[in-house]
């Protein structure tokens, strides 16, 4: 049976390449006569494995001897809370919210302290980045906290916010290695990895080492202290080690290609390709501001729930998946992060074409 093209937010498309190497090494990796799944994260050869994969997200991002990379069990939205617990030492924090994960990231760390919503696009359905270059950033913030790209409404921060000198926390879920960026602008950045880099279960944190400290709220697990994983390589407990050796295979992939500004124009190619349509498109549209747009989930209606439906149910049936919109606002939803290939959108774009000849 082929291939479906994968559109799904998460979890997503991963590099075929990279699901045929994991499945000729899923019974005897390396000769060892087991398979990682079964194999003791104390064992050499998966320390080798752990420590190379480290390595490769150091060298896809540059990131500094200044920073430490994390790998944490659990999705972005336990990050939710293991950021205000470990940073709020003034018990104030400042949020921009511009979609449904920075709103809920706002809400669960009203549990821990103050906070402010120092911009917003809610009133406007989410459809645009706020102005965030003069912003008033609380004197006593602990820190400035967004979302980065928003998976839901297709919306992603072009230029990061003047946080005045406190730190920058961005969830970076949804486009985690689609384009380079200077790690040394955050304080944090963290993502969930089962949108653009391995399966479900796990975040990678890059934080900041002088945030990582003895303060924490008190109450604070142990389990959910950033010191808990810095002082032990992340292997305090047993990490997730399938979800550590897929990643890896996919920083392999990505260094491969010719690292992140490789991707980041195989990203913008394809992208292009989908809304030159939206943009001239009869039936369909884009809601989203055209300089906010993401690069990795695009939105789009056609004004007509049914016909939406209709829409979503034939490309099924022609092999495109999980074009539904998120529950939560509708329409339809492409998401087509570094492992959908271009082909995938052009077709994606002449069975749009065609619906279009046929409905309209």
């Amino acid at each position: 049976m082929a291939r479906a093209y994968n559109f799904s937010a998460g979890p997503a498309i991963l590099p075929e390449e990279v699901l045929r190497e994991v499945q000729s090494e899923l019974l005897d990796y390396k000769g060892t006569g087991m398979s990682v799944m079964e194999m003791s994260h104390r064992s050499k050869a998966y320390q080798e494995i752990f420590d190379e994969t480290k390595q490769n997200l150091i060298d896809l991002l540059n990131i500094p001897d200044t920073y430490e990379v994390l790998f944490i069990q659990g999705g972005a939205s336990l990050q939710f809370a293991m950021v205000p617990m470990n940073l709020m030492k003034n018990t104030v924090a400042d949020y921009i919210v511009t979609g449904q994960f920075s709103k809920k990231a706002a809400n669960e760390a009203k549990k821990y302290g103050q906070v402010n919503i120092v911009a917003s696009s809610e009133e406007d359905k989410f459809s645009y980045i706020p102005d965030v270059s003069n912003l008033e950033i609380s004197e006593n913030a602990d820190y400035v906290y967004i979302c980065e790209n928003n998976t839901i409404y297709g919306t992603k921060f072009k230029k990061l916010p003047d946080t005045k000198g406190k730190p920058l926390v961005a969830d970076v879920s949804s486009c985690f290695l689609s384009e380079p960026v200077d790690v040394t602008k955050y304080g944090i950045m963290y993502g969930g990895v089962q949108k653009n880099i391995g399966p479900a279960g796990m975040s990678i944190v890059i934080i900041r080492k002088d945030l990582i400290n003895d303060f924490v709220l008190g109450g604070t697990p142990t389990m959910l202290k950033y010191t808990t994983y810095a002082n032990n390589d992340s292997m305090y407990n047993t990490p997730p080690t399938f979800n550590i050796y897929v990643c890896g295979k996919v920083f392999k992939w990505l260094k491969n290609l010719g690292g992140l500004k490789a991707i980041q124009k195989m990203n913008e190619d394809k992208a292009k390709v989908l809304y030159d349509f939206l943009d001239n498109s009869k039936l369909f549209k884009t809601n989203v501001r055209k300089e906010d747009r993401s690069l990795m989930n695009v939105t789009f209606v056609t004004g007509d729930e049914e016909m939406d439906k209709k829409f979503v149910s034939e490309a099924a049936k022609a092999g495109f998946e999980n074009l539904k919109g998120h529950r939560s606002v509708g329409g339809m939803r492409a998401s087509i992060y570094n492992a959908m290939p271009k082909a995938g959108v052009e077709a994606l774009v002449s069975f749009m074409k065609k619906f279009e000849e046929e409905n309209l």
